[in-house]
């Protein structure tokens, strides 16, 4: 994309999220400045720049769609760059905030705010590829900086990048993490979660958490049902799995089913009481 009359432009936009994302971006340090120095970051107001309609070659997003705002700017957004990049579980599952999606928002908006009536909000929390197209997903709670500096280099030399989907599973093999799931008996998600953490929990004898999003052809009904079978209440197992990429498939399916199980139970309580 860099040539001798045009050096290639970028952008970071924020959404509704915790700003996480771009802190990993920022904290790559000495590797961002180099990227700086051959490439132009228009648009990053975390970092300083802000030019919001720019035209670029490669936009990066961090957070959900949560108000009309947000999916009108996102459209725009989408029209003046060429590559559009989601970066965070946020903009790529919707993020802890599509944990409202399973409750009526309009009852708890009214319960917080005295003028409801004035807060833009829309029905769900969800992910940018809902609203446009969006070319690459890098996932993460928050991503790895490397990941993104990576697929910059990649898209900038004309092509998408290689993401691993594999399961933390494979990582803790590589990195010779003992497995925490069975030798503490922790409710690790890593069987059905991606890589691109490097096992971070699991070495540090920790259950993964799912920050990753999905792993290909991730078994969740039987991590499930092996979470159950090894004490954890039904609604806890709905939880693990609706918690940070809860938007996601399969965990979206297999959570709200859990989900579903304890309202069913509960009903059959109320009714016997």
């Amino acid at each position: 994309m860099t040539t001798g009359t045009h050096r290639a432009r970028i952008a970071v936009h924020k959404f509704s999220s915790c700003d996480g994302c771009q802190l990993a971006f920022l904290n790559l340090g000495e590797p961002l400045l180099a990227l700086a120095e051959s490439v132009d970051i228009l648009h990053f107001a975390e970092a300083g720049p802000v030019d919001e309609e720019a035209e670029v070659d490669i936009a990066f997003v961090e957070g959900s769609v949560a108000t009309s705002q947000d999916a009108a700017r996102l459209r725009g957004i989408r029209s003046r760059s060429r590559f559009l990049v989601t970066i965070g579980a946020c903009a790529t599952a919707g993020g802890i905030q599509a944990l409202r999606n399973l409750h009526d928002a309009d009852e708890w908006v009214s319960g917080v705010y005295a003028q409801p009536e004035h807060i833009d909000l829309l029905a769900d929390s969800t992910p940018i590829a809902e609203s446009v197209k969006v070319d690459l997903e890098l996932w993460g709670c928050p991503v790895s900086g490397e990941q993104v500096l990576g697929a910059t280099k990649a898209l900038l030399a004309g092509h998408l990048p290689r993401v691993d989907h594999s399961a933390v599973c494979m990582e803790c093999k590589r990195q010779q993490a003992v497995c925490v799931m069975v030798a503490q008996g922790r409710p690790c998600m890593g069987p059905v979660t991606s890589t691109g953490c490097g096992a971070i929990c699991p070495r540090w004898q920790r259950d993964c958490y799912a920050c990753y999003g999905p792993a290909v052809q991730a078994n969740v009904s039987a991590l499930a049902t092996h979470l159950a079978d090894g004490g954890m209440p039904a609604d806890e197992v709905a939880r693990r799995l609706l918690f940070i990429n809860g938007h996601a498939e399969p965990f979206r399916g297999e959570g709200l089913d859990w989900q579903a199980r304890v309202i069913k139970r509960q009903g059959s309580e109320e009714e016997q009481g």
